[in-house]
């Protein structure tokens, strides 16, 4: 027989909670949260009863939940839950929606449960992040990202135009460049250059074709490269950039340019010298 796991922890930035459940075969009777409820079922079949309407909860399934939101959720026969998902509170999730649509109300999710692959992969990646401690902007950046996808897709549309704000993107850009090997957070990249978080994202996104975070990275893989071709250790090159997780680095840099650190600065180690 497997061992139940349930572990919650919080994090300081988004000031949201993160939930994992593993093989848990207990049934949760009538109840609601204080909070919105963003979850995912990877393991496991639920019958869940909401809005005095019952449906199967199946893996890959998404759940979500209004504060005072009563639901049940009990346990079927077959394999125990595997569930992992987010807490995250009414004054943060009515923040967040100002922010992205200007509206001052919070969400109403037209359903409570939801199949979106891409929504999926998102919040599976946020909360490894969450989970582990990152203090990357990356994890507010995908947070961020996927409140909007959820809000735009299952609740209400966002429908306001796109500013361009191609100098305020330039002046974020040339902050990066400059501050690289520091560690950098998404509000002081936006105080940096005037804008609110979301019309930072959407905008650069939009403009560059890829993320701020994924920029950064860029320009630090860049960076590395040149220390790793004058001889500099991966070890030191990572710290010189501004990664302070090696294996982080590792990671990045291997799915940047396809080799290890090590293997990259061995090929100009032994670079033949063609002066004779």
């Amino acid at each position: 027989m497997n061992k139940e796991l349930r572990t919650i922890c919080f994090d300081s930035d988004l000031k949201i909670e993160a939930v994992r459940f593993e093989e848990i075969s207990q049934s949760f009777p009538p109840h609601f949260h204080e909070h919105y409820v963003v979850g995912l079922v990877e393991n496991g079949d639920r019958s869940l009863s909401c809005k005095n309407l019952d449906c199967l909860l199946k893996p890959g399934d998404m759940v979500l939940f209004h504060p005072g939101e009563k639901h049940a959720c009990t346990q079927l026969a077959g394999a125990a839950l595997n569930y992992r998902g987010f807490n995250i509170p009414e004054p943060v999730m009515r923040e967040i929606t100002r922010e992205l649509t200007g509206t001052p109300f919070p969400p109403l999710f037209t359903s409570n449960l939801v199949q979106d692959e891409e929504l999926t992969g998102r919040l599976i990646t946020l909360h490894n992040m969450v989970m582990s401690g990152s203090g990357e902007f990356e994890k507010e950046e995908i947070f961020l990202f996927l409140l909007d996808a959820l809000i735009t897709r299952y609740a209400q549309p966002f429908d306001a135009p796109m500013p361009e704000c191609m100098a305020e993107i330039g002046q974020a850009c040339a902050f990066m460049d400059e501050h690289y090997s520091e560690r950098i957070t998404l509000e002081q990249l936006c105080r940096h250059c005037g804008l609110s978080k979301s019309t930072l994202l959407r905008a650069f996104t939009k403009e560059r074709g890829i993320t701020p975070y994924r920029y950064l990275e860029n320009v630090r893989i860049n960076q590395a490269k040149k220390l790793l071709e004058q001889g500099t250790s991966p070890a030191q090159a990572a710290l010189m950039t501004g990664f302070t997780d090696q294996s982080h680095f590792t990671n990045y840099f291997s799915m940047f340019t396809g080799v290890a650190p090590g293997v990259y600065r061995k090929i100009f180690l032994e670079k033949p010298d063609h002066s004779n």
